[in-house]
């Protein structure tokens, strides 16, 4: 009988570490208020950053540090991160009973080191659909040097991200340094587009190795760029297809689209009509991003559309078009863009506008890294007699 008591107790004591575990993970803490013990129930605010050990203020107080889980009472909070030498992050939170709420926060440095990558003199980069290359030409070196290059963002060279380009053309076979190029819409081929005394010529080109002899599609350039559409079309439809039914038919009915999220899970649009969107997760998630939402869409205004939580953010108002080059940084939590001849960065819901980049840049060439820990410019950093170069700008 002894015995089968203190199975029974030893049970019993598991049962209630195992309810007190479940309880205490989803936020419910012991509290003592006027002689008596009372079970209260609070929320989880999980704040992490990059780089980490930034200092965690909760209106106003510093409370901790991340990486770190804290635990506040059910209402709105005002949750600012700092860290020394970095912009700091701030954003109202929501956090409710029994659920957990992030603060998950990149955090770009206030003076970011600037790194040349290119020597030789740059035209009119252009960047492939994976966004993993940038092709660009090189003039006013000798003949051998000049030509198309294709610097590999996934290349990982031992001294100086210098060693990343290379020449892919030659001007041997056609006047490369001033062609046109353009992109295929899988990154497999580039069309280089020549014009000399009135004669327009374009050649075929393989990124990954040197072309010796580029061939010649200047009859069959029509029939190879309607495989680049076919190629397209498919690769959209396809992409549309991962998306749930219902949010497709929200797609189709009022986004123009723009770009997806590198994970596509986000996509940054600008509103074809003026609608309310409908609601598809119903009923609405819990523990999501507490940012005010806007599902009254205006025509030509710019929207990012968080298929994963039905949520839908305004970026650019139609009345308002300051915003210029706006792209996602490939981390898909960011959007980078252009305005008054600076760089900026702010989160998929607008929030955070962070200019990141007051320097001397030509042409809006701006282009994400594809690990998201730089941004790639054209600029000659303002000497008009020097030709300009690919340079990183590094955010972390």
């Amino acid at each position: 009988m002894k015995k089968v008591a203190l199975t029974s107790l030893v049970l019993g004591l598991l049962i209630l570490v195992t309810i007190g575990v479940v309880l205490y993970g989803r936020g419910y803490r012991f509290s003592f208020d006027n002689g008596r013990a009372d079970l209260a129930g609070t929320g989880l605010l999980v704040a992490t950053s990059s780089p980490d050990g930034a200092q965690v203020f909760i209106n106003d107080h510093l409370t901790t540090a991340t990486d770190n889980t804290i635990n506040l009472s059910p209402g709105e909070y005002n949750v600012r991160i700092v860290k020394e030498g970095f912009f700091s992050w701030q954003k109202k939170i929501i956090i409710e009973k029994g659920e957990v709420s992030k603060a998950d926060v990149l955090l770009f440095p206030t003076a970011p080191k600037l790194e040349s990558i290119t020597n030789l003199g740059v035209n009119d980069p252009i960047m492939d659909p994976s966004r993993t290359k940038i092709a660009y030409t090189v003039s006013g070196q000798i003949a051998k040097k000049n030509g198309v290059y294709i610097l590999d963002m996934t290349n990982r060279p031992i001294l100086t991200l210098q060693g990343a380009s290379s020449q892919i053309a030659d001007e041997s076979i056609a006047p490369l340094s001033s062609a046109k190029l353009s992109w295929a819409p899988d990154g497999s081929e580039l069309i280089a587009s020549t014009s000399a005394q009135a004669v327009s010529s374009s050649y075929l080109l393989r990124p990954t190795s040197f072309n010796d002899n580029p061939s010649d599609i200047t009859a069959t350039l029509l029939s190879v760029e309607t495989e680049w559409v076919r190629i397209k079309t498919d690769r959209d439809r396809s992409q549309m297809n991962s998306l749930p039914s219902k949010i497709r038919a929200v797609v189709r009915n009022n986004f123009k689209v723009v770009a997806f999220a590198d994970d596509d899970s986000k996509i940054l649009y600008e509103a074809s009509n003026s609608a309310t969107l409908p609601i598809i997760i119903n009923p609405r998630l819990i523990g999501v991003n507490s940012t005010p939402e806007k599902r009254d869409i205006k025509k030509g205004s710019i929207y990012v559309y968080d298929a994963k939580e039905d949520r839908n953010y305004l970026i650019r108002d139609a009345l308002n078009p300051e915003i210029e080059s706006l792209m996602w940084l490939p981390d898909s939590e960011h959007l980078i863009y252009v305005h008054d001849k600076n760089i900026n960065i702010m989160e998929f819901d607008a929030a955070n506008d962070t200019k990141i980049y007051a320097g001397p840049f030509l042409d809006k060439y701006v282009f994400p890294w594809p690990d998201s820990s730089k941004i790639v410019i054209l600029t000659n950093l303002g000497n008009t007699n020097t030709p300009p170069n690919l340079y990183t700008i590094s955010l972390k």
